[in-house]
């Protein structure tokens, strides 16, 4: 099988680390994002077995390289990668490092240069091919070069003569003082493809064919004839898991589908016809709708509805389990975003964030984990989704929340306030995809506030429930814009929602953009 070319990312603690491994990704090119403290002789060796590396990029970081305490990799493992004829590229702290390493100097300002900078490209270079000679770029440093390594040239300047880029061309070692990876830096994509294809040379990209494949005989060796257990939410991450590891083992996989009670209209129904009568998958489905409202009874805090629901999944998902002989493995939807989260810069933490770590079910129940695509960006595992015949309409569906509506519900949770927020959702939902907005939005949703509001209804005066509508636009959830709708079609959804819905009698739009709001309410 022909090996998928790979990019090596060390990171020194930027917050646009994991933007880099979107751009490469959006490129086709695969990447790893690992601690600067890595073993980089071993994962080359290791790493060499399956794909090809072609090249190294250093990330940025909030420290400052003339600190005894800051973080680097040593001068041997540079050596070592050019030694392999790989290029490297530094970004921001990155470019100070190489700079440090190769004898260079840096000088340190008390002030830190954050922000839009404008730049001056002098020099040809590979890495500005097709790029204008002026530039407007995002800076984020307080050091910065001032004098060069041997034998590395600058290409480029700030509008206050800062060196913004540097290159030794002979060994394929490029810097840049500024972070292409940022939407704020003009040319950013053009600049990193430059580097992958024009510098690495890449070639061969993730095909979702191949990894399919790979990892359908890799599912293959690790379970044996052994059974294993997936808990099938309907999300797309569990969704496409389960069709994929079926496709691996047949019959040996058993789904669980538990209804919490929690989730969107008839979305429990749906689940059962597509993946029990359309995809004849071993699903075993319970309904614990009351146990899970029993115990969320009178509960406020959002954090505490969080740990009840988890901890009551757990209960109920364990009771099920128990009941399938010869359960070796239980399958989870991780996705990249949740390991890189788990990393820190300086070295491996133990921890996954609860909710994606199914709670710890896996140390409790004895059973070891097949995360197929905890390699894999959401963008990417839709598109593994496609390539395995899920529907469209399915597989585009927008991110739905583990707690689902308990937490779009902003008081303690009842039968009739979930019901209310099923009709509103639905309606919302229908009347963005009848009018062909549904796939230009990241996420909407509807909230039901804790707040009632006097209106009036026919020649009577009401005091009903207030409901807010959310819609974003985003690439990787990470950052998040509102959607700017036509007025007349929220007064259409107002409406509509207001005259079909018993119990709301006001809609409020929510205007806010990640950061400084969240995307969800809780």
């Amino acid at each position: 099988m022909k090996k998928t070319d790979l990019v090596l990312i060390l990171d020194f603690g930027s917050q646009y680390t994991q933007l880099i491994a979107r751009r490469t990704r959006e490129l086709k090119v695969y990447s790893e994002i690992h601690p600067y403290s890595l073993n980089i002789k071993k994962y080359f060796r290791e790493k060499s077995k399956d794909y090809n590396i072609k090249g190294v990029i250093l990330s940025g970081g909030p420290a400052s390289v003339l600190s005894k305490e800051s973080p680097k990799i040593s001068k041997a493992d540079i050596d070592f990668i050019i030694g392999n004829k790989i290029p490297v590229l530094g970004i921001c702290y990155g470019l100070q490092l190489l700079c440090h390493l190769f004898k260079g100097k840096l000088k340190s300002s008390e002030q830190r240069q954050y922000g839009r900078t404008k730049i001056y490209i002098f020099r040809d270079s590979e890495l500005f091919k097709g790029v204008s000679n002026q530039l407007n770029v995002w800076m984020s440093h307080g050091d910065s070069v001032d004098t060069l390594p041997d034998k590395f040239v600058p290409s480029s300047k700030s509008v206050n003569s800062v060196i913004c880029s540097i290159e030794n061309a002979k060994l394929n070692i490029f810097g840049l003082q500024f972070h292409p990876e940022v939407n704020n830096t003009e040319s950013g994509k053009t600049i990193i493809y430059n580097f992958l294809f024009g510098i690495c040379r890449i070639k061969n990209l993730f095909e979702p064919e191949s990894f399919i494949e790979s990892k359908i005989e890799q599912i293959k060796k690790i379970s044996g004839k052994n059974k294993v257990i997936c808990a099938l939410s309907g999300g797309v991450d569990s969704s496409v898991a389960a069709i994929l590891v079926s496709k691996a083992i047949g019959e040996n996989l058993i789904c669980i589908h538990i209804d919490n009670g929690l989730m969107r209209k008839n979305e429990s129904r749906k689940v059962i016809e597509l993946f029990k009568k359309n995809y004849r998958l071993n699903l075993i489905f319970t309904d614990a709708t009351e146990l899970f409202l029993k115990r969320l009874k009178d509960i406020y805090d959002p954090e505490q509805k969080r740990k009840i629901i988890g901890k009551t999944f757990i209960e109920v998902f364990e009771k099920e389990a128990k009941k399938i002989k010869d359960a070796k493995f239980l399958v989870q939807g991780t996705l990249y975003p949740d390991v890189i989260e788990s990393v820190s810069f300086k070295g491996p933490s133990s921890t996954i964030k609860s909710h994606h770590n199914v709670g710890g079910l896996p140390e409790k129940m004895k059973l070891k984990l097949i995360e197929p695509f905890r390699e894999l960006f959401k963008d990417e595992v839709r598109e593994i989704g496609i390539k395995l015949g899920l529907p469209g309409h399915f597989i585009l569906r927008h991110p739905f929340p583990g707690p689902g509506l308990a937490i779009r519900i902003l008081s303690n949770v009842t039968k009739e306030k979930l019901d209310v927020l099923r009709e509103v959702d639905d309606i919302y939902i229908s009347e963005l995809k009848k009018n062909n907005l549904y796939e230009r939005i990241w996420q909407a949703f509807s909230v039901l506030l804790p707040v009632r509001t006097v209106g009036v209804m026919g020649d009577e005066r009401s005091y009903e429930n207030v409901i807010a509508l959310r819609a974003v636009t985003s690439r990787d959830g990470m950052t998040a814009d509102f959607y700017g709708f036509d007025p007349e079609f929220l007064s259409n959804v107002s409406n509509k929602i207001i005259n079909s819905v018993r119990g709301v009698n006001r809609v409020v739009y929510d205007i806010s953009s990640k950061p400084p709001a969240t995307i969800e309410w809780e």
